[in-house]
């Protein structure tokens, strides 16, 4: 089976979000522009400057690779965002560093996948750590994507390669940079919204800047794509509370949502971060939240996660990126999880102790036997091997949080979670 339509076959997704997903779709005016937009990797083969172009499937073909000059006036449909376009400085402290390259400890000529590169922090360290390392860099925002083109220049052709694409896009972004399945030394997430996104004011990720509802980690990369203003102002009330009390975990989703709908008919569509933020204050009637450091917190944030997190499809891409890494990690390969909240850590736990998704939490193995028995599976050999075969061997069993000393040094880890596993050489 090929490892694309694998990937798709461990997807999940709650149903009745992906009902939601697919009714807004239908529902939206999209318009498809005339040339397909593209994401495209530079890199250099004998001398040569060859660009890859690939679609939003990250279906690439041999047809697909163009020779330029260096002086090619070429006019390419979709061009990431450069680093001199952004006017505001990006400032990004990498999460748990030392932890990482404590788990990873990369060695001379060992090859490692940062799958979400952002400004590229732990690239950075790990590239630090040991200069004689490879790094693949992968993102899915154009603009962390020109970082990770600039960081490559200061190293050896090939020791730093760069592409642009999201985690289910991995597979053939890989393919076409010659990495092949069971090859990769290390592989590391760090998901969630980076600290780059939230600072950029045009966004519309952070609640303390009004800014467009936008929400796309992409960019607008795929055409096809929904923003957090389609979401508001498209969808029912029914359907704005599942989002919300699903990936905001808010447990007032159905006042939130209610009063969502009720501003678009009083003062009309929704289109900033000010505005929507305003009408979920109304709902909490003054009620103050603390965070973890016992400061204010706005009472918006949930909603505003669980808007992120339905945008950009991000949990189900987590668990597909997690399938990938199995797939072209080495036998004894390392892989690091670095999360910001239950739903995503709770992905990364289950993968790493083998745990299936669509299991209800904290079973016993007593229930475990006992579901097994009322569906009629008999305890043949072949079914004890594959219970008892492991994919992965958690480094520990506990997850990891930043220490004190971190998070006051940088207030935005206080929500960190580490989780590390090692691929098995038994499967």
């Amino acid at each position: 089976m090929a490892l694309r339509s694998w990937c798709m076959k461990k997807a999940f997704s709650y149903s009745c979000l992906f009902t939601i997903r697919r009714h807004l779709f239908s529902v939206l005016p999209i318009q498809k522009p005339s040339k397909t937009q593209t994401c495209c990797h530079v890199k250099t083969v004998s001398g040569k400057l060859n660009l890859q172009i690939t679609g939003h499937n990250g279906i690439c073909s041999d047809s697909d690779v163009h020779h330029i000059s260096d002086n090619s006036d070429e006019d390419l449909s979709y061009s990431p965002r450069s680093v001199e376009d952004s006017s505001e400085e990006i400032k990004h402290v990498p999460v748990m560093v030392k932890k990482v390259l404590e788990v990873l400890n990369p060695q001379q000529g060992q090859l490692f996948i940062d799958m979400t590169f952002g400004a590229g922090g732990h690239t950075k360290a790990i590239l630090t750590e040991n200069p004689e390392a490879r790094v693949v860099c992968v993102d899915r925002d154009p603009l962390a994507f020109s970082y990770a083109q600039e960081l490559a220049k200061s190293y050896k052709p090939g020791q730093v390669l760069t592409c642009l694409g999201k985690f289910s896009e991995t597979p053939q972004i890989l393919y076409q940079l010659g990495i092949t399945p069971g090859s990769v030394d290390g592989i590391l997430f760090d998901v969630g919204a980076s600290s780059m996104q939230y600072d950029q004011s045009n966004r519309g990720f952070s609640l303390s800047r009004d800014s467009p509802l936008d929400m796309r980690m992409d960019q607008g990369r795929d055409p096809d794509s929904v923003t957090a203003m389609d979401v508001v102002n498209h969808l029912s009330v029914q359907e704005l509370r599942d989002i919300i009390k699903k990936y905001g975990e808010d447990h007032i989703a159905n006042q939130i949502a209610h009063a969502i709908v009720e501003a678009r008919y009083v003062m009309g569509k929704i289109t900033t971060t000010k505005q929507l933020a305003e009408v979920i204050e109304n709902v909490f009637e003054e009620k103050i939240l603390r965070d973890k450091l016992n400061r204010k917190s706005h009472v918006a944030t949930r909603t505003f996660q669980a808007l992120r997190i339905f945008v950009n499809n991000e949990l189900n891409e987590i668990n597909n990126g997690l399938e990938v890494a199995y797939h072209y990690l080495k036998p004894g390969g390392v892989c690091v999880g670095i999360s910001f909240h239950s739903l995503e850590d709770r992905i990364f736990k289950r993968h790493f102790h083998g745990i299936e998704m669509d299991e209800a939490k904290n079973l016993s193995v007593k229930q475990k036997s006992r579901m097994m028995r009322d569906h009629h599976q008999k305890y043949d050999k072949e079914l004890i091997k594959i219970i008892l075969k492991k994919r992965w061997i958690p480094v520990s069993k506990k997850v990891t949080t930043p220490e004190e000393e971190e998070v006051l040094e940088n207030p935005r880890s206080r929500s960190a979670k580490l989780r590390a596993a090692i691929k098995s050489a038994d499967v």
